[in-house]
C-alpha cells in the first residue's frame, strides 16, 4: 500500500507541474471539460495532500484496504497517460514557438497567431517593396538596394528553411480532435478517483497520524553464538584499538558499521564479554537503541546499568524515576567520575542531529580517567560518520572458506546430524547455494533452517534454483531484514532504489549514467540538487556503495542482496528478466 500511496502522490505531482504550464493550461481550458485548470489543480492538490498524510499512517498498514489499492492503481494509471498526453501537447506548443506553426494552439490562440502571422508577412513585404523600390543612390550613409537584397535573401532563405521543417515535420501530426479527447476522457477519469480516494482516505487517515513504529527485536550483551565464525584477525585488532589504542581520550566513539545481518551485534557480544575488555573497562553497560532515539529514555537507560557510588546512599532508583535531563546526566558524571567504562548502543537507526547526539554524550565526556569507550552499531554510514571519533569498522560478508564452515553449522546442530553420504550427495549442492548468499550471517541462518527441514535432495535443488529464501517472511529472515531499511527511506529515495534492480548484478555505474536514467524515468529532476543528492542518499544509508578504480575515479555498485532487495521491491513496476530462468507465462499482463 506504501508504494501505491506513493506512486499515487508522485504522478499526480508531475501533472501538476505539467498543468502549471501557462500554455497547456490554455489547451485544458479550451477542452470545455466542465472545470477550468485551475479547478483541475485544486482537486489534484487536495487528493495529494491526502495521499501525503495517508503514506507512513495506518491507512497504509499492515491490513491494507484492498478497494482503496485498486483505486490507487487505476489513479495512477490514468496520471501516467494524462502527464504523457500533456507532455506531447507541450512539446507541440514548443514546436509551434520555434517553427512559426499552429498545431498545438487553442482556437482563440491560433487566431490570433494566424493574425500576428498574417501582418509580419504583411509589413516585410512593405519593406521588401520599399528596398526594392528605391531609386536612392547607394551612398556610405545608405546601404541602398544592397539592404533590401540582403533582406530579401534572408526572407528567401528562411522561407525555404520553413518548408523544409515543415515538411520534415510532416511525422509529427497533431490529431487535435484525437489529443482532445483522450486528454478530456483522462483529466475527468482522474477527477472521478480523485473524488473515490479521497474519500476512502478521508475516513481511514487517524487524526494526528504518525509513521507506523519499526518494532525491531531487543538485544542484550549475552552472547547467543557462541564462535566468532571468521573474524579473528579484525576481532583481535579491534579488542587491541579499545583497550590499548584510545588512551589519550577521554571516552573515543567506535561505529561498528554494516548491512543488515552482516553481524554486527554479534560481533559487539564477543567484544563486550572478551576477558581482555572485562579486565579494562570498570563499568560496562549495553543499550538496545532501536528506531526511538529518545535522549531522555537512554539516558535512564544507561544510568540504571551504571552501579551506584557508596556516597550516594542508594540513590539509583530515585534517579531512574525522575524526568530532569539534568538530574540524570549529573548522576551519570559522578558515578563515571574517575571509572574507565564501555558502553554499547546497539542497533541504532537514527538520531536527528548533531546537537541531539552531543547532548546523549555530554555526561560521558566529564571523567577524569582517559581511555573509556562507546561503541555504536549502525547499519547506516551516515551515522556512523557523524557519532565517530575515531575510524569506522566496517563488517563485510565472511570469506568463502568461513562462510561455509558457518552456513554447515546453520544447518546441522553438530557433525552427527549430517545425513549419510552428505559428502556425494548434498555438499556439492549446499556449495552452491552458499555461493548465492554472499556471505551474509543472517542469509545462512535464513537458508539454513530452510534446507534442514527437508534433508533431501530434491528439496535442496528446488531451493537452489527457485531462491526460496528471498520469500521467507519470518522478521528474522533476510529479506525482511534488509526491506526494514527500505522502508524508512523517504519514497523519492525508495524509488530510485527500486530501479536499480534493473542493472545487472555487480554492474558498476557513474553518477551520470544513473542520473540521467532516474531522470529519464521521471523520478528526480537532474537539474535540481535534491536531485543530484538522491545518489550520496543511498550511499549514506548503505544501499550502494561507492567505490574507485587505479586512477581514483568513483562509480557506484550494490550489494548482491541489495540487489536482489531492489528486484523485490519494484517487482509491481519493474520486471527483470534473467536468461537462465526466463519463463514466458511468468510476465504478468500488466506488463505486457
Amino acid at each position: 500500500m506504501e508504494v501505491a500511496l506513493g506512486s499515487a502522490k508522485s504522478l499526480l505531482g508531475k501533472v501538476l507541474t505539467t498543468l502549471s504550464d501557462g500554455l497547456v493550461a490554455a489547451y485544458v481550458d479550451s477542452l470545455q471539460l466542465g472545470h477550468n485548470s485551475e479547478q483541475i489543480r485544486d482537486k489534484l492538490l487536495h487528493t495529494q495532500g491526502l495521499l501525503h498524510n495517508a503514506q507512513g499512517s495506518h491507512a497504509g498498514g499492515d491490513n491494507p484496504n484492498p478497494g482503496l489499492q485498486g483505486l490507487l492503481e487505476k489513479l495512477s494509471r490514468d496520471a501516467d497517460q494524462a502527464e504523457d498526453l500533456l507532455d506531447e501537447v507541450h512539446y507541440f506548443q514548443i514546436h509551434d514557438k520555434l517553427h512559426g506553426t499552429l498545431y498545438a494552439t487553442t482556437q482563440e490562440a491560433g487566431h490570433q497567431a494566424l493574425h500576428a502571422g498574417t501582418a509580419l508577412r504583411h509589413t516585410l513585404g512593405s519593406l521588401v517593396h520599399f528596398f526594392s523600390c528605391s531609386r536612392t543612390p547607394k551612398t556610405k550613409r545608405d546601404g541602398g538596394s544592397d539592404a533590401a537584397a540582403a533582406v530579401t535573401s534572408r526572407i528567401t532563405k528562411r522561407s525555404k528553411a520553413n518548408s523544409a521543417t515543415a515538411h520534415a515535420d510532416d511525422m509529427l501530426h497533431f490529431d487535435r480532435l484525437s489529443m482532445s479527447s483522450k486528454i478530456k476522457s483522462l483529466l475527468l477519469g482522474m477527477e472521478s478517483h480523485c473524488d473515490s480516494v479521497s474519500s476512502l482516505l478521508i475516513g481511514g487517515i487517524p487524526r494526528n497520524s504518525t509513521a507506523v513504529v519499526l518494532h525491531r527485536p531487543q538485544t542484550a550483551s549475552m552472547i547467543i553464538q557462541d564462535t566468532l565464525y571468521g573474524r579473528t584477525g579484525i576481532f583481535e585488532e579491534t579488542v587491541n584499538r579499545i583497550t590499548t589504542g584510545t588512551q589519550t581520550e577521554t571516552v573515543s566513539v567506535l561505529p561498528i558499521v554494516g548491512p543488515g545481518g552482516i553481524g554486527k551485534t554479534t560481533f559487539a557480544q564477543h567484544l563486550y564479554n572478551d576477558g581482555r575488555t572485562e579486565e579494562h573497562f570498570r563499568v560496562r553497560a549495553w543499550v538496545c537503541v532501536s528506531t526511538d532515539f529518545d535522549v531522555l529514555k537512554l539516558t535512564r537507560e544507561i544510568l540504571a546499568c551504571i552501579p551506584t557510588k557508596d556516597e550516594e546512599g542508594g540513590s539509583s532508583s530515585v534517579a531512574n524515576e525522575t524526568t530532569n535531563l539534568d538530574h540524570l546526566q549529573r548522576s551519570i558524571a559522578r558515578r563515571l567520575k574517575s571509572k574507565r567504562f564501555l558502553i554499547v548502543l546497539d542497533d541504532i537507526w537514527k538520531c536527528d542531529s548533531v546537537d541531539q547526539w552531543k547532548t546523549l554524550l555530554a555526561p560521558f565526556t566529564k571523567g577524569e580517567t582517559k581511555g573509556s569507550m562507546l561503541l555504536v552499531t549502525t547499519r547506516f554510514p551516515n551515522l556512523a560518520k557523524m557519532v565517530g571519533t575515531v575510524d569506522s569498522l566496517e563488517l563485510a560478508g565472511l570469506e568463502p572458506n568461513d562462510f561455509f564452515t558457518f552456513f554447515e553449522a546453520c544447518i546441522f546442530n553438530g557433525e552427527e546430524d549430517k545425513p549419510d553420504h552428505y559428502e556425494d550427495e548434498f555438499d556439492g549442492i549446499a556449495r552452491k547455494i552458499a555461493n548465492k548468499l554472499k556471505g551474509s550471517p543472517l542469509a545462512a541462518k535464513t537458508v539454513g533452517r530452510l534446507l534442514h527441514k527437508h534433508l533431501s535432495q530434491e528439496h535442496w535443488n528446488g531451493v537452489l534454483e527457485k531462491h526460496q529464501w528471498l520469500k521467507q517472511q519470518r522478521s528474522d529472515d533476510i529479506m525482511p531484514s534488509l526491506k526494514i531499511s527500505y522502508d524508512c527511506l523517504p519514497f523519492h529515495l525508495k524509488k530510485c532504489f527500486s530501479y536499480c534492480g534493473l542493472f545487472p548484478e555487480d554492474y558498476r555505474f557513474t553518477s551520470s549514467e544513473i542520473n540521467h536514467f532516474w531522470d529519464a524515468m521521471g523520478i528526480i529532476d537532474s537539474n535540481h540538487q535534491a536531485g543530484r543528492d538522491c545518489l550520496e542518499e543511498l550511499v549514506d544509508n548503505g544501499f550502494l556503495m561507492k567505490v574507485f578504480d587505479w586512477a581514483d575515479r568513483s562509480s557506484y555498485v550494490m550489494h548482491d542482496l541489495m540487489h536482489e532487495l531492489s528486484k523485490s521491491v519494484s517487482a509491481q513496476e519493474c520486471l527483470s528478466i534473467s536468461g537462465l530462468d526466463f519463463r514466458a507465462n511468468a510476465i504478468p499482463q500488466s506488463r505486457i
